[in-house]
């Protein structure tokens, strides 16, 4: 019995279900989850992610650790975790450029946070001579103090939708018609999550929460505030928490009905990331950003690094306009830092308001 069918089978035994119990089985069912049994990255794959567009954004991202690192005290040892590494290409790149900054390297204890298997074979070739450890889940990376980079693993994580619905809220869940799977309404417990500022919205009003990214954004923050480090989420979202649906799938490069062939597409939503910075400094940690991903990346010197490898690189150009132009990236993904409280302010987040 497929996914489909066993989700089917749920529904008609329990009701429907929610977006984020759908999404979660769409992306990390055991057996058919689009995660778990495919490298969904490149051309030939579903979608490109900034370190597969150019050699710079990890290497830059790898100068971030380093100075993060430093702005610690250089603790030896500590742990560098990615969360959602991918084919491994960031944390490759971050390595190869730090190679030349005292005691860095002989101080990192490698963590990478990864379901899929397909993706694990890619990470462990791209790292090779690195001694890697490999977690299923973020609270599994053993204590110490921690260096942790994610770059489009926050949009992965479920989400519930809310919509206002008189002087109340309902939920849209997934149910069942005509033996299809459909959008249906029901009662939500869930009204608490939604910001303050989108309270009294309009009837009809769409309001996305998440808890599972507050949890692990709390984790981060207690984490880092009892045990010391600093965290870089990098995501394509919004800076302020407002209304409006971005539920959606993605396949070949093109947009897919989340509900079709659940396991087949990538199913994501927008980042709220005022939801985020809300959940961190309640959790205790300095938050820095949100800041988009074109201005942080000129802060690290994107462009010097650029014109350097454009010598020999002819498709620098157009690479380095995707990762940092208004209408591509550079707006539309936002850049936060979470740090202990009484470390300095990191690195592309100067002169950002407190």
């Amino acid at each position: 019995m497929n996914l489909e069918e066993r989700l089917k089978r749920r529904i008609r035994a329990f009701g429907p279900i929610t977006l984020a119990d759908y999404m979660t089985a769409a992306l990390t069912d055991e057996a058919e989850g689009y995660y778990r049994r495919r490298d969904p990255l490149g051309a030939s794959g579903d979608f490109v992610t900034a370190p597969e567009v150019s050699q710079v954004f990890g290497e830059l991202i790898g100068a971030w650790a380093a100075i993060s690192w430093q702005q610690m005290g250089s603790p030896d040892p500590f742990r560098l975790v990615e969360i959602g590494p991918g084919r491994g290409t960031l944390m490759a790149d971050a390595l190869r450029a730090t190679r030349a900054v005292p005691g860095f390297h002989q101080a990192i204890r490698l963590h990478l946070v990864e379901v899929g298997e397909r993706l694990m074979e890619r990470q462990r070739a791209a790292l090779a001579g690195w001694q890697v450890t490999w977690h299923a889940e973020i609270g599994d990376v053993p204590d110490g103090p921690a260096i942790v980079l994610a770059n489009e693993f926050l949009d992965t994580l479920p989400i519930r939708q809310l919509v206002r619905d008189g002087s109340g809220w309902e939920e849209r869940m997934v149910g069942l018609k005509d033996d299809e799977l459909v959008y249906v309404f029901g009662p939500t417990a869930l009204s608490g999550l939604v910001p303050p500022t989108l309270a009294d919205s309009l009837p009809g009003t769409t309001v996305e929460v998440s808890p599972a990214r507050i949890a692990v954004v709390d984790l981060l923050s207690r984490r880092l505030t009892a045990q010391g480090g600093a965290a870089l989420l990098i995501d394509y979202g919004h800076p302020e928490s407002r209304s409006g649906g971005t539920f959606q799938a993605i396949r070949a490069h093109k947009t897919w009905s989340p509900l079709a062939e659940p396991g087949t597409a990538d199913i994501t939503s927008h980042v709220d990331f005022g939801e985020l910075v809300r959940a961190a400094r309640l959790a205790g940690g300095a938050v820095h950003g949100p800041v988009g991903q074109g201005l942080f990346l000129e802060r690290l010197g994107i462009r010097q690094r650029a014109d350097r490898l454009a010598q020999r690189d002819t498709g620098m150009p157009e690479a380095l306009a995707r990762l940092i132009d208004f209408d591509q990236m550079g707006t539309l993904f936002q850049v936060i830092a979470i740090t202990h409280p009484d470390l300095p302010i990191p690195a592309g987040f100067e002169s950002m308001p407190e």
